[in-house]
């Protein structure tokens, strides 16, 4: 056993990876959930509860549960700037640095809960199933992952490090929905179903556009790797457009112009114009009736 020990110990100096050492630490993935996780308590008050919550104690719950984020997001970004500091920041002190973007980021908080009613308002008016705004934000994967990313896109623009691909991808594990945080979507957002659908990072969504389950805004090669970074790499969807399941839409020169629609299973690498309709027709399939053969009673056997 001491031999084996001694060889995982000279493994980890050979390759590190090692976190919570020596006093630096990466920020805490558990503790980042639970931040996200009442994060969209304070954007969906009550329905990421399970206790009733009554309007008169609203007030005083909310300013317990916003001053418990606020140290909680602080610590995790003081440690995201010791990882990574933003290049843009004046240097100095980093717990300072932390507790400016964690408030900036708090302050956010009205603009994109109204942003994410959008979202709701198109999920209800866009699924005949929907019973109310209500179901959809608490029984509709697709609310939960939006409201994670959008809220992950303010902490991505202020040049925070992991801490926003976390938090997206704690909701891609819970509703199959992959949206990177750099990725910019307008109002009005919905994606139907939403299992296996992927939205890369330089990806940019306008206004009132909706999609299905398994749709890719994917880049074209990343065989490049690293020299991609900072590069526009995924498509651009304009206003008002329509993407049916299974579309597959390939690499960042590529526009698809407002009120398009894109049927299913298209696989598309060049722009298409205003108003388009493009499809994928199969080959020429050939449906032909069953014969019927008459059985013992006069009647028909298929």
């Amino acid at each position: 056993m001491t031999q084996l020990t001694d060889r995982l110990l000279a493994s980890y100096a050979k390759a590190g990876g090692i976190n919570h050492l020596d006093g630096k630490n990466l920020p805490s993935k558990n503790a980042i959930e639970r931040i996200t996780h009442d994060l969209l308590r304070l954007v969906f008050p009550g329905f990421f509860d399970e206790k009733p919550l009554h309007s008169s104690e609203l007030k005083v719950e909310t300013a317990i549960l916003m001053d418990e984020v606020q140290g909680r997001l602080e610590d995790e970004i003081y440690k995201s700037l010791e990882y990574r500091p933003i290049p843009s920041a004046p240097k100095g002190n980093f717990r300072s640095l932390a507790r400016q973007l964690t408030l900036e980021f708090l302050s956010c908080l009205p603009d994109t809960r109204d942003l994410l009613q959008t979202d709701a308002e198109a999920a209800f008016q866009g699924d005949p199933a929907a019973l109310s705004k209500e179901e959809v934000i608490v029984a509709y994967p697709f609310m939960e992952t939006i409201a994670v990313q959008r809220l992950a896109h303010v902490l991505y623009k202020k040049e925070i490090a992991l801490i926003p691909r976390i938090m997206t991808e704690w909701a891609h594990s819970r509703t199959g929905l992959d949206i990177h945080p750099g990725a910019k979507i307008g109002s009005h957002f919905f994606v139907d179903h939403c299992t296996g659908t992927v939205i890369g990072e330089t990806t940019e969504i306008g206004d009132h556009v909706k999609m299905y389950q398994g749709v890719g805004l994917v880049a074209r090669s990343l065989a490049a790797g690293q020299a991609l970074r900072g590069k526009k790499r995924h498509p651009t969807i304009e206003n008002h457009v329509t993407i049916y399941a299974g579309a597959t839409i390939v690499g960042g020169d590529v526009v698809i112009g407002e009120h398009s629609t894109i049927g299913a299973s298209v696989f598309l690498m060049h722009s298409v114009p205003p108003n388009s309709v493009v499809l994928y027709e199969e080959p020429n399939i050939k449906v032909h009736e069953k014969r019927k053969r008459e059985v013992p009673g006069g009647d028909f056997q298929i």
